[in-house]
């Protein structure tokens, strides 16, 4: 049987009556019941700080206790007020960067524990979708559903050709639902953003979008199967990974038919043991399929918790559920791996330039207090090597650095987030030494090395080339590197200077002068050189790369001599 998603429970369901289970919606009361929830949240947040609300006066304690108290009243309240709001609250499960610590970790537990829907209106979806009953595209098809969630639930069925499959059909109404909830939303992100005191910094309106074309495609069932056809022809040449197959002819955007791969819960340990299966080896194949998804295909599973991993009798991963995917680009690839790169080597201005090239960083014109906000974490939070560093404290860490300042985390970069805290914590649970970190750490060396996963043989020359320019520059520039790195500092408002010798600091300035031009001289007579042997060999274009880089290094040469001289005429 396939194992539910995070929004996909086991029955048996609760037995809680919902007033947004059914069909017709009162538009009037869903704003009302929607306006309460909000107006209690503000008045909660409010009270947080004040002194005279706490008997015995007020502490850090009593405000974490409260902080603890609302963030269950939450989870609780999304919950009944259905599922948009269930879908929205997972959602902000990861963005530490909107919430307070408390609030998203009580976000995390969110489930959809719903009644399921009847079997009559299952019938009706389907004749509605297709045009034909149960019993003409079925050879069987059980009333009783596997799994319900808010969205959705999933019955076993089997065709007429004998394949057995799962039938995820969608629940009745929910798009009327959506529509209604998400226009009252909208009303309270304008609100939101007019009042900036409740969420300083934050443009709402853009969360808001970012939620509902988030919500439009996890009910859209045909982008679903469009998402697991693509997942399962990226895996076509691993076979240690399995994808359920869409039967398209039983396909629609409330109905989706998958091939039925049973297998065990990733996180069902103990079955993982009786089968045999090697729980150190399956923790190591979860991080391989994450960093083979993100690094090398770009399109990834947003979701990848333990429901949604299972194992076959052979040893080998199944994923379900293609409801929510990510996508990134490979220069996005590489801004991820700068920030990781960044925060493990206490890089402060790696990891604000990293950053803001990816959009999650607005830039300002003073950077200086976030810069030294990030390394004054990085420098007191961040004591470990890289090797032994954790995916969740490297998330927690940025979530702290971020919030209360000028961050706008993107969709995709909170889901790689959380999908690698995630997978760490499945891979801990089969394995307790395991160490996302440094699975990863070959796959980040070579794409940093690289500049990406490419078996293009002049792509990798030149890659070997600019790797041993880098090698020449790092010994030969070490001096010349630090100063420039000191005037960086010294116009960011990172450093504060005395000058006590004129004549001390002219002989300094003279003799990096002379080693700059000493250096550069010589990497530039380098790649000349380069330029002409590879010319005399006929590698035209390489000969013509050679000779660019040549002229970029005395382009950065007559830079650094400006600066210079600009501030040996300041003192």
């Amino acid at each position: 049987m396939s194992a539910p998603s995070n929004d996909l429970v086991l029955l048996p369901q609760s037995r809680k009556a919902y007033r947004w289970n059914r069909e017709r919606y009162s538009r009037e009361r869903r704003f009302v019941d929607i306006w309460a929830f909000v107006l209690k949240l503000l008045a909660a947040r409010w009270l947080i700080n004040k002194a005279w609300s706490y008997p015995g006066g007020i502490s850090d304690a009593k405000k974490a206790g409260r902080r603890r108290a609302q963030a269950v009243w939450i989870r609780e309240t999304l919950l009944d007020l259905g599922p948009t709001f269930i879908k929205a609250g997972q959602l902000f499960s990861t963005r530490a960067d909107l919430f307070p610590t408390e609030y998203v970790e009580e976000l995390t537990k969110l489930q959809d524990r719903v009644p399921a829907f009847g079997y009559d209106q299952v019938e009706t979806i389907i004749r509605q979708d297709f045009g034909k009953s149960i019993p003409e595209l079925f050879q069987s098809f059980d009333p009783i559903p596997l799994a319900a969630a808010s969205l959705g639930q999933v019955h076993k069925a089997q065709l007429h050709s004998g394949e057995e499959v799962v039938v995820k059909v969608q629940r009745p109404g929910l798009k009327k639902l959506f529509a209604i909830d998400l226009r009252i939303l909208k009303g309270i992100a304008h609100y939101f953003q007019n009042h900036p005191e409740w969420g300083p910094g934050r443009d709402w309106l853009g969360i808001y979008e970012e939620c509902c074309r988030i919500l439009y495609e996890e009910i859209d069932y045909l982008k679903e199967g469009r998402n697991a056809d693509t997942f399962r022809r990226n895996f076509r040449e691993q076979n240690w990974v399995h994808v359920p197959r869409v039967f398209w002819r039983y396909a629609s955007p409330r109905v989706l038919t998958l091939e039925y791969l049973p297998g065990i819960k990733i996180s069902h340990y103990e079955a993982l043991e009786a089968a045999g299966l090697d729980r150190k080896m399956l923790a190591q194949l979860g991080a391989k399929a994450y960093l083979l998804q993100l690094l090398n295909d770009g399109f990834f599973h947003a979701d990848p918790h333990p429901g949604n991993i299972a194992v076959n009798p052979e040893g080998s991963l199944i994923f379900y559920d293609f409801g929510m995917m990510g996508q990134v680009t490979p220069i996005t690839r590489e801004k991820l791996l700068q920030t990781f790169m960044g925060i493990a080597q206490r890089d402060g201005t790696q990891v604000v330039l990293s950053l803001i090239e990816l959009g999650a960083l607005a830039p300002v014109d003073d950077m200086g207090p976030v810069r030294r906000s990030v390394q004054y974490m990085l420098d007191n939070f961040m004591d470990q090597p890289f090797e032994t560093q954790s995916v969740a404290q490297i998330s927690d860490d940025l979530y702290e650095i971020a919030y209360n300042q000028p961050f706008r985390f993107p969709a995709t970069f909170t889901f790689v987030m959380r999908a690698f805290s995630t997978l760490e914590g499945v891979g801990k649970g089969l394995d307790p030494e395991f160490n996302f970190m440094e699975v990863a750490k070959p796959f980040a060396s070579e794409l940093m090395t690289n500049g990406g996963f490419s078996r293009d043989e002049n792509y990798n020359l030149l890659g070997e080339l600019g790797r041993q320019a880098a090698q020449v520059s790092n010994t030969a520039l070490g001096l010349p590197r630090r100063l420039e790195d000191t005037l960086d500092k010294l116009e960011q408002g990172d450093l504060r200077m005395r000058v006590r010798s004129i004549e001390t600091e002219r002989l300094l300035r003279r003799m990096s002068n002379v080693s700059l031009g000493t250096n550069y001289a010589l990497l530039m007579g380098a790649f000349t050189l380069s330029a002409t042997i590879l010319l005399v060999n006929q590698f035209l274009w390489l000969a013509a790369i050679a000779a660019l880089i040549s002229l970029l290094f005395g382009v950065v040469l007559v830079r650094l001599l400006l600066r210079l001289d600009k501030y040996e005429r300041m003192f």
